[in-house]
C-alpha cells in the first residue's frame, strides 16, 4: 500500500510546523512573506495576530468559507485513513498518534477559516496559483511553498516546476520550499534536475521538522545570485 491522490488536497499545517519546516528565525519574520499554496493552514492567521505581513495564494481561495470546510471534512477522512495505513511512513514524536495528528491538523484548519473572510477583505488570501500568481515582480522577500512543489512530484510536472520557481523568483528574491519528496516519502524525481539547472542559487537545508520520516530538508533558492 502507498498514499495515493489524483490531485492535490487542502490539508493545512500549524503556525509552528511552518516555522520549523522552513527553518525560521525571529528576524525573517518581519521580511515580506509569501505563502504560495498555503491551502488552510494557520501560518497567515497567526502572524497577522502578530502584526506580521504574509501574504497567501492559492486556488482554493476562489471558493467561500463554507465549501472550503466541506473539501476539508472530505480531504480530513481520505488523508487519516491513509495515514492509519501508511503510520511506518512517519516520525511519531511531537505528534505521537494518528488521533492526535487529526487534532493538530483540524486545530490549524479551524483557526484558518475562522481567520477566512476577514484575511479575504484585507489582501491576506488571494486566489492564484503556479506558475503565474497574481502579485507584483519583487514584492517580497521570501516566498514559502509547503507540500506543493516536489510532494505533487506525479501530478505536477517537470515543466511545471520549473515553470513555478522561476515565477517564484520573479516575485521574491528568496525562495523556501518544504519538503523535497514526494507523499510517499520518496525522492523527489524532479529535485536532481532543477538542481542541477539552478546551480549555486540553490542548496539543500536540513530543517528541525521531520514528521514525514526522510522529509528534514528544504530547498532554499537566492533568486538572480
Amino acid at each position: 500500500m502507498a498514499f495515493s491522490y489524483d490531485q492535490v488536497v487542502p490539508w493545512g499545517r500549524s503556525y509552528d510546523e511552518y516555522l520549523r519546516m522552513f527553518d525560521l528565525r525571529a528576524a525573517e519574520l518581519g521580511l515580506r512573506i509569501l505563502g504560495c499554496g498555503d491551502g488552510p493552514a494557520s501560518f497567515n492567521r497567526e502572524m497577522a495576530r502578530r502584526g506580521r505581513s504574509v501574504v497567501s495564494v492559492d486556488p482554493l481561495y476562489g471558493q467561500s468559507a463554507a465549501q472550503i470546510e466541506a473539501r476539508i471534512e472530505e480531504t480530513y477522512r481520505d488523508v487519516i485513513e491513509q495515514t492509519r495505513s501508511e503510520q511506518h511512513q512517519f516520525v511519531w514524536d511531537r505528534i505521537r498518534s494518528v488521533d492526535e495528528l487529526g487534532r493538530v491538523r483540524m486545530g490549524a484548519m479551524r483557526a484558518f477559516l475562522d481567520d477566512y473572510e476577514a484575511g479575504r477583505r484585507e489582501g491576506r488570501y488571494v486566489c492564484g496559483e503556479l506558475p503565474e500568481l497574481p502579485v507584483e515582480s519583487a514584492g517580497f522577500d521570501l516566498a514559502l511553498s509547503s507540500h506543493l512543489l516536489f510532494f505533487y512530484a506525479e501530478q505536477l510536472s517537470l515543466d511545471f516546476h520549473r515553470d513555478a520557481l522561476v515565477e517564484l523568483g520573479r516575485v521574491a528574491s528568496e525562495i523556501r520550499i518544504f519538503p523535497v519528496v514526494d507523499f510517499n516519502g520518496e525522492p523527489s524525481p524532479h529535485l536532481e534536475p532543477m538542481l542541477q539547472e539552478l546551480g549555486r542559487r540553490a542548496e539543500l537545508v536540513r530543517v528541525p521538522y521531520e514528521f514525514q520520516r526522510g522529509g528534514n530538508q528544504m530547498l532554499r533558492i537566492v533568486a538572480g545570485a
